[in-house]
């Protein structure tokens, strides 16, 4: 009966969003889209597709989505914006994680990327532009692929954080107590294969076009950069996520190595607490800014 009542519930939502759309303008980028969509699919291979799209999607949103963080570094205005001041990056450090990503990018994730056309074929996933999901079907996926990930990262990323694992896999992300943007996928390699796995469980749940692996690709490194990006830049369009953790939620478990385990959302580290030790700094923190505030009136 509960079941029913949940069908119902999504059927009825859809029928609303879709009635709501109907209204909405059309969209100019949609025929410009379509029109590079059907391009590729008359121009390359369900595999070329699949495999060298994937890399490029992956490669070009991830160095695209880390250049604002990368700029804010030059820029003083954008400093009282960054939450650890006392710790700017280097060139070393960037350097050194640049040369990292690149070997997990193309020796551990590119093999994995390889078993994209295997797997599309495998479970008559579409490419064809008539089969295309709408934009909010694209978001409502995205976003269960979202929470999925999220109890996954939430507690294999609390095990790697277990004294007898740590300095083994899980030490190497916190090579950067002050992270920023390009340092999100900077890992062990055995750390990319856990924690990514959980990239991929959703995509086998929702899947039902390949446009959907492309999107929740972007949403995933969008969302991993930005939390790794150092600074808490107000106006974030993030921010609008429901529970969304944010910058400075997982800016403090790189400080603090402690607690807020969660990669996207913060019910998580509610539900069991990990995250009583950010909650008291953030008190702390704010006492201090009253105390400061009543000494310069």
């Amino acid at each position: 009966m509960a079941m029913n009542d949940s069908v119902n519930i999504l059927s009825s939502a859809y029928l609303a969003v879709e009635y709501i759309d109907s209204f909405l303008p059309d969209n100019p980028l949609q025929q410009p889209f379509k029109n590079a969509w059907n391009y590729m699919l008359d121009n390359y291979t369900k595999f070329q597709i699949a495999t060298w799209g994937s890399l490029i999607v992956h490669e070009v949103s991830y160095f695209l989505l880390c250049v604002p963080g990368f700029i804010f570094q030059f820029i003083p205005y954008m400093q009282k914006y960054k939450i650890q001041q006392d710790k700017p990056e280097t060139w070393e450090k960037q350097w050194k994680c640049f040369k990292t990503l690149l070997f997990n990018h193309f020796f551990i994730q590119l093999p994995l990327i390889c078993g994209t056309y295997y797997f599309t074929e495998y479970f008559n996933i579409p490419y064809g532009w008539e089969e295309m999901p709408r934009w909010y079907v694209l978001v409502a996926q995205c976003f269960g692929c979202a929470v999925i990930e999220d109890a996954w990262h939430y507690f294999l990323h609390r095990l790697l954080h277990h004294k007898r694992i740590y300095k083994y896999i899980h030490k190497v992300h916190h090579e950067f107590v002050s992270p920023f943007g390009m340092q999100a996928e900077y890992a062990h390699p055995l750390e990319t294969l856990i924690l990514g796995a959980g990239f991929f469980i959703g995509i086998v749940v929702f899947c039902n076009h390949m446009v959907l692996l492309w999107a929740w690709v972007i949403c995933r490194l969008m969302e991993t950069i930005d939390v790794h990006s150092g600074y808490d830049v107000p106006l974030n369009p993030l921010h609008l996520v429901p529970f969304y953790a944010g910058a400075r939620f997982h800016d403090f478990h790189h400080m603090n190595f402690i607690g807020n385990y969660a990669s996207t959302f913060t019910w998580w580290d509610r539900i069991f607490g990990t995250d009583s030790q950010f909650i008291a700094y953030q008190e702390k923190e704010k006492k201090k800014q009253c105390i400061t505030k009543k000494k310069a009136n």
